[in-house]
């Protein structure tokens, strides 16, 4: 009588401890589960955080140094006068407007008044011009774009297909700018082709060309003998 209750005293723990075990891994499986739950929650919201089309996140006091994205597509080009800026102040209506460059290469703002432009790129010109609204702005935004180029021209008149004014690269010469002008005509005098260039001091020099001469590979007493490259408000004569 004694051993049949010690043995069933000693195999019930047994049934209680497979039980527990089975409990124990149901447990164990659920706490995984929770666990890989929370793992993914927290990798979707980091990268939520992380998305670039997100806003930025303003700090408490409610500023930020978010500056919006400007298009930059001529930063190396030098500015020269009679061509166009799109002058941009962000948040300032009174300030974003569009200027032309002055013959003396300067251009006048509220608040900046006058300030030279010339020979200077949009890049540097923005510099310039933040560096005097920091005084009347805080943390001044500035972007000049330049919206048309006039600086850089050059003029192509007399006996061509179509004279007029065309935009100069940097390396166009006379003959491209014949090209340009859609040839020469008929009765054109091919070697009395002449340049008008203008010198800094505004004295007007004259360039002989001879056309002829350059095609046939000579050079004559008058003319250079080579494809001349032109300047800015260069002017191309044909007689």
């Amino acid at each position: 009588m004694v051993k049949t209750e010690l043995s069933e005293f000693s195999s019930g723990p047994t049934m209680g401890t497979d039980v527990y075990s089975v409990k124990s891994s149901r447990g164990l499986l659920l706490l995984l589960a929770l666990l890989a739950g929370m793992a993914f929650s927290a990798a979707s919201w980091g990268q939520a955080a992380a998305d670039p089309n997100q806003p930025p996140i303003v700090d408490p006091q409610g500023t930020t140094t978010t500056q919006p994205a400007r298009p930059r597509p001529n930063d190396s080009y030098v500015i020269g006068d009679d061509d166009v800026l799109a002058i941009s102040v962000w948040k300032d209506t009174e300030l974003t407007r569009e200027v032309t460059v002055r013959s003396d290469g300067r251009i006048s703002l509220p608040l900046v008044g006058e300030i030279q432009a010339e020979g200077r790129t949009p890049a540097q010109l923005e510099e310039a011009l933040r560096a005097v609204l920091v005084g009347y702005i805080s943390d001044p935004q500035v972007t000049v774009i330049v919206q048309t180029i006039n600086s850089r021209k050059f003029n192509v008149l007399g006996e061509v297909t179509k004279p007029g004014s065309f935009l100069l690269n940097a390396d166009t010469t006379v003959v491209d700018a014949i090209a340009l002008a859609g040839g020469l005509k008929e009765f054109a005098k091919k070697k009395d082709i002449y340049i008008i260039r203008q010198g800094p001091n505004g004295a007007e020099t004259r360039i002989a060309f001879n056309y002829e001469n350059f095609v046939k590979g000579k050079r004559g007493k008058k003319d250079t003998g080579l494809n001349i490259q032109l300047r800015p408000h260069d002017t191309v004569v044909v007689p």
